[in-house]
């Protein structure tokens, strides 16, 4: 009898334990705009034997082990499924081991589909999404993390909840149904892939007819933008039919409330979750990891030419013979830097920031740049081009886009006898010197000086661009930083930059709260897939320009030429 007696307390602690791990967002008879047809599954859970649906009609939290080092953080993971279903199990599993990893309590959500009847297609979601983030504050105290420190991280139309869940908590989705909804229903942040229907050509719960573009087309109303808006990570493929025009709408609306926000674009992807390391270097930037690292000097992580078997410098311009010569300015010259080891026949050719005041290829901004490259067996031609800026009438970047037309076409000339490939030649430069690779990439096809030799005669267009914090690319912030922050309308793209038919893909990164702009890099990101060129492009909360000098190890800015070398990969550019 003792021992049947323990088998049934055993019995009564195990399905304890299991109310814990499954506990259900509504009270029995009290859940809002019931319908017959929904259910709250995951797909995984429907197609096993024996699903009754009659037994999952109420959205329920699905709590998962605690982590082993928690640093009181909290992610509600919502798959995605159109409002259909809830389908991504995949990305549930593998979001709950990265972040758990982390110390982030985690907690899947399973909320009501499909698409409700006589209501928006997100209402009955929206609704489980606000009671169970209120249910979710509730556990705090009791499973060890703060109420303040809970996010979510989500998938397409799950986005779409955790953007109306991000925007609208002082929205009521539904009436009070009992005093756990005196609990704030806010989240203190959200990692947002992929999301679903937020412009008006695709709110109704299709994909963006219009690809997110039109006078008529713009972010979809249902989005508040209130107080207790949190701060954001989008990430968006460049294909992706849920068109990434929505992410970058929503961007906008949190600077100008400034909120901090990142912005992760995909050239070339399609709709999917991608970049789940950037999420995590997005909470470690904003301290909800824990406290934020000390931060090293770039210059100290990039020490070593050892990667460096040759190196030449070499004048621009035969001597006497450089166009709008002004006696105040340097004479400019390139240098070629040779890996000990050629893995890739494509070249980098580069140069640093300095108002078109000064430049200095060796600084904190160039010469890490080239030593990774370098490191990664490419050839890198660093270029100090002319300064300070032109007198006499000329624009400031005159003088400097005569150089780097003149500098590319040396390098295209010279390619081929360094077992190089000429027709594999990028551009990449640092503020004023984003601003003059934005126009290597854009305008190839306006000389910028009268020829003098033969090697004018070959093209100076490149195949790719590398834009790092680019200035004066707004109409707002032409002679210096933006005004409005290159968030309104009116403000527009330069016209120096033509956008010509040899215009090239580029990959953008930028701080966030840089008085440069981000807006430079995302309204010429914007620009560049509306003529079918598919970029990349990366923003970075809390920081300001040059974000790199001084950043800590594991955010954005410490890891930030991985996402160039990247883009070189996946665009095949380095691949022989």
């Amino acid at each position: 009898m003792r021992r049947f007696l323990a088998f049934l307390l055993l019995c009564c602690l195990q399905l304890s334990a299991l109310a814990i791990e499954r506990q259900y967002v509504w009270p029995e008879g009290k859940m809002p705009h019931r319908q017959a047809h929904q259910i709250a599954a995951m797909t995984s859970e429907v197609s096993a034997k024996g699903f009754r649906a009659d037994d999952n009609r109420v959205a329920y939290l699905e709590w998962y082990d605690a982590p082993a080092n928690p640093n009181g953080s909290c992610m509600i993971l919502i798959s995605g499924g159109s409002y259909m279903c809830c389908c991504d199990m995949r990305l549930i599993k593998e979001w709950n081991e990265t972040l758990t990893a982390q110390g982030v309590q985690c907690v899947n959500f399973v909320y009501r589909t499909p698409r409700p009847e006589g209501l928006p297609i997100y209402q009955t979601a929206w609704e489980d999404g606000q009671r169970a983030v209120r249910l979710v504050r509730s556990q705090a105290a009791e499973r060890g993390f703060d109420p303040e420190k809970i996010g979510t991280i989500s998938m397409s139309a799950g986005s779409h909840l955790a953007l109306l869940l991000a925007t609208n908590s002082q929205t009521p989705a539904y009436e009070k149904v009992d005093k756990l909804d005196d609990i704030p229903c806010h989240i203190n942040w959200a990692i947002v892939n992929a999301p679903a229907y937020v412009t008006t050509d695709g709110e109704t719960g299709t994909p963006a007819i219009r690809d997110g573009y039109g006078t008529d087309v713009a972010l979809s109303d249902v989005f508040k933008f209130d107080e207790k808006t949190c701060p954001m990570s989008l990430h968006h493929g460049g294909k992706d039919p849920y068109t990434p025009n929505g992410s970058t709408l929503v961007y906008r609306e949190l600077r100008k409330r400034g909120i901090p926000a990142e912005l992760h674009l995909y050239a070339d992807k399609p709709h999917g979750a991608f970049g789940l390391e950037r999420g995590v270097e997005f909470l470690r930037q904003m301290g909800f990891l824990g406290p934020v690292g000390e931060e090293i000097d770039i210059m100290d992580r990039f020490t070593s030419d050892a990667d460096r078997a040759q190196y030449i410098k070499q004048p621009v311009w035969p001597e006497g013979r450089i166009p709008d010569f002004r006696e105040s300015q340097n004479v400019p010259y390139l240098e070629w830097h040779i890996p000990a080891e050629l893995k890739t026949r494509a070249i980098q050719i580069l140069w640093s920031g300095g108002a078109y005041v000064r430049n200095n290829p060796d600084n904190y901004e160039a010469a890490p740049a080239r030593r990774y490259l370098n490191s990664k067996g490419m050839t890198v031609v660093t270029v100090n081009h002319r300064a300070p800026r032109p007198e006499g009438g000329l624009d400031k970047h005159t003088t400097a886009w005569q150089d780097i037309q003149r500098v590319i076409r040396i390098v295209r000339s010279q390619a081929a006898e360094r077992g190089l490939d000429p027709n594999r030649i990028g551009v990449m430069g640092f503020s004023a010197g984003g601003h003059l690779s934005l126009m290597g990439v854009t305008s190839s096809r306006h000389q910028s000086y009268l020829p003098i030799d033969d090697i004018d005669k070959l093209p100076c267009n490149v195949q790719w661009g590398v834009g790092i914090y680019p200035a004066y690319v707004l109409s707002d912030g032409i002679d210096g930083g933006n005004k409005n922050g290159g968030n309104l309308d009116s403000d527009i793209i330069a016209p120096e930059f033509s956008f010509d038919l040899d215009t090239a893909p580029m990959v953008f990164v930028h701080g966030d709260a840089d008085p440069y702009a981000a807006m430079n890099s995302v309204k010429v990101w914007e620009k560049m897939r509306a003529m079918g060129i598919q970029s990349d492009l990366h923003t970075l909360a809390l920081r300001k320009h040059t974000f790199m000098h001084y950043a800590s190890e594991g955010t954005g800015s410490y890891t930030y030429l991985d996402r160039v070398w990247e883009f070189l990969t996946a665009k095949g550019f380095v691949s022989d």
